[in-house]
């Protein structure tokens, strides 16, 4: 396949996968443009949310989420076969895909529920809820030629209960190629924020 990189397991290659999220390293050559996430539903300017007074609701936490190595780089997998990945050519991200999915839903979630919600490092206010959990897969899938966002969420509520559910979504008939697999995923991206935002808002 030459639209993709094979990952070979071997020492030397895998310090220079971890070097690969430099934009310009030596005579590589920069991408034309970086991937990221948008939410398809944001805050107006001018809206907010209050905690801690009688009758408003209490903040929620979104913590960045877990990642298996794969996806601790800024670079899209490519599932090859059940056991091979590799990386989508030309296809990098401007920050690695936890935090970008963390603040998608961050958002998601300030649109939906109208509530407080703390989605950075910065997190000062005592929260009562806390969402967080393993981003699985934010991926393009070689075989059915499919983007693939699978989050394993969980969350933790103001009784102390912890629950969890396991998020998914995908697009098919995507080709191999950055201009088309960044939409793709950011699609599916927010469809399982959506997805997510609902079950923590809804309590079900």
């Amino acid at each position: 396949m030459n639209f993709i990189k094979p990952l070979r397991m071997s020492i030397a290659v895998a310090l220079g996968l971890a070097m690969s999220g430099c934009i310009s390293l030596g005579a590589v050559e920069p991408p034309e443009s970086l991937l990221t996430l948008s939410s398809t539903a944001s805050a107006p300017a001018g809206s907010g949310a209050v905690t801690g007074t009688e009758g408003s609701a209490g903040a929620i936490a979104v913590l960045t989420p877990e990642t298996p190595a794969k996806l601790d780089v800024l670079r899209v997998p490519v599932t090859v076969s059940e056991t091979e990945i590799a990386y989508l050519q030309d296809a990098v991200w401007i920050e690695k895909p936890a935090r970008l999915f963390r603040r998608l839903l961050g958002e998601t979630l300030r649109v939906k529920g109208g509530a407080l919600v703390l989605d950075n490092d910065d997190t000062p206010t005592l929260a009562s809820q806390f969402v967080r959990g393993t981003l699985m897969d934010m991926t393009y899938d070689a075989q059915s030629s499919s983007v693939v966002v699978r989050f394993d969420a969980i969350r933790t509520d103001e009784a102390g209960a912890v629950i969890s559910r396991r998020f998914e979504a995908r697009e098919e008939g995507i080709l191999p190629e950055a201009e088309f697999v960044g939409p793709a995923i950011n699609r599916a991206a927010n469809t399982v924020a959506s997805e997510v935002a609902d079950w923590v808002l809804n309590e079900d």
